[in-house]
């Protein structure tokens, strides 16, 4: 009979919803910190934080008493006016990531368009390349959005498939490849918009060196590089940002996801003013984006990361979670192909001969534990920066279990069967 609670919210969405998301059947009721519970009261571990925007943890006190705060004055007027939120919000913000300006929007995709307008107009203005022929290099397997300029320059089939025409002036290189970089670049060269991490694409590191060589190489040929954290940014990789690991700074920076702290999608780009200041009044905005309710929380967002130390959390506790994970591979080398991450954001790559990440996503979630699978090969594990070290011996714990049971059914599906006398 509780079942029925469940099967009746995702009927409703099959019914009513359109058909581009395949969630895990788990209806969520309610949630706090690390903590999910659905409609029939079964709690679940969340490992995965809503691909990063609840780094903070479900519900943090102090957010939700940020929004309070905010809800009980004033929460949208549109950028027609001034407000009282959004410059304390900009200053903390410029003041962490060490630029001059942001722009705030709403969504990561949001922010990603931001970047690639500001990017054109800069190699027009200030590079002098000719007008309508600015090129940006992306990487494949990039992921930055479902907006059709953005998937437009996808290398993912599926994202592209029957929603050309897609704009040009986009060419692709590898990733981690700078002779591949250097082989795409023209003279119409504005930009390099880029990961740090390839998320999507399955939680992919970039060789050691990689991003120190081509910050130097754009710098060398007049080239932004524009580095997109939506995901890694924050804290969640061990880092406040992620392009820290090689000790370079980008050109622009693009965020979002964390920023608004689990409650609302903040989101913005950041430069310094050489670069910025190519937008001027009329050339870009957003009704909602900068609004005080999302400028209130996101402030506070900002500070909680600092006040709690989540960017030393993730490192620590990031280290642990790939150890354990490890030690789960050692036990099912066949079927766990590689384990992959930084910080609280990792990857643990799936044999398909033996089994698809969505099986064995779904038998986590029939454990008490949640996660999503990228690509059908790769489990992402990437709970809130809040996690403690027991939570994720649960949650390992469960993933082995499930692992030995894949491993059990293989073994009897391999055993020779006996003839009927």
């Amino acid at each position: 009979m509780k079942q029925e609670k469940s099967r009746n919210f995702i009927g409703k969405e099959a019914r009513f919803g359109a058909r581009n998301y395949q969630p895990v059947p788990v209806v969520v009721d309610h949630a706090k910190d690390c903590l999910v519970w659905d409609v029939e009261g079964r709690q679940y571990i969340d490992m995965m934080s809503a691909y990063s925007a609840v780094s903070h943890g479900h519900l943090h006190p102090r957010l939700v008493a940020a929004a309070h705060r905010q809800l009980e004055r004033v929460a949208v007027t549109s950028r027609a006016y001034h407000g009282t939120t959004l410059g304390p919000f900009l200053e903390k913000l410029c003041t962490l990531a060490g630029f001059d300006r942001a722009l705030p929007m709403n969504t990561g995709a949001e922010a990603v368009e931001t970047a690639i307008k500001c990017a054109r107009r800069w190699g027009h203005q200030v590079k002098g390349i000719a007008d309508n022929q600015a090129q940006i290099l992306v990487a494949r397997q990039n992921f930055h959005g479902r907006t059709s300029t953005i998937i437009g320059f996808s290398s993912e089939p599926d994202y592209r498939a029957g929603f050309g025409p897609f704009a040009p002036g986009f060419t692709h290189f590898d990733f981690g490849d700078m002779e591949s970089v250097r082989a795409a670049a023209t003279a119409n060269t504005c930009a390099v918009l880029i990961e740090p991490i390839q998320g999507e694409a399955g939680i992919v590191l970039p060789p050691a060196g990689f991003f120190r060589a081509l910050r130097q190489w754009c710098g060398e040929n007049n080239v932004l590089l524009i580095i997109d954290e939506v995901q890694a940014g924050l804290g969640r990789t061990g880092k406040l940002f992620a392009f820290e690991h090689e000790g370079i700074r980008p050109d622009a920076l693009i965020l979002g996801k964390a920023l608004g702290g689990g409650l609302l999608p903040v989101s913005a780009f950041l430069a310094d003013s050489d670069v910025m200041d190519v937008f001027n009044p009329g050339s870009h905005g957003s009704t909602f984006g900068g609004n005080a309710l999302a400028a209130a929380v996101a402030l506070e967002a900002l500070n909680v990361i600092e006040d709690e130390h989540l960017v030393e959390r993730s490192a620590e506790l990031g280290a642990y979670l790939l150890a354990r994970l490890r030690e789960v591979q050692a036990l099912a080398p066949a079927l766990i192909r590689d384990v992959r991450g930084r910080g609280l954001w990792v990857g643990v790559d799936i044999n398909p001969a033996q089994a698809t990440a969505r099986e064995l996503v779904e038998a986590l979630a029939a454990g008490g534990v949640l996660s999503k699978e990228t690509h059908e090969t790769v489990i992402r594990f990437a709970p809130p920066l809040t996690i403690t070290r027991e939570l994720i011996d649960q949650a390992v714990g469960v993933f082995e279990a499930v692992v030995h049971e894949r491993q059990a059914r293989l073994q009897k599906q391999a055993q020779p069967q006996a003839c009927p006398a």
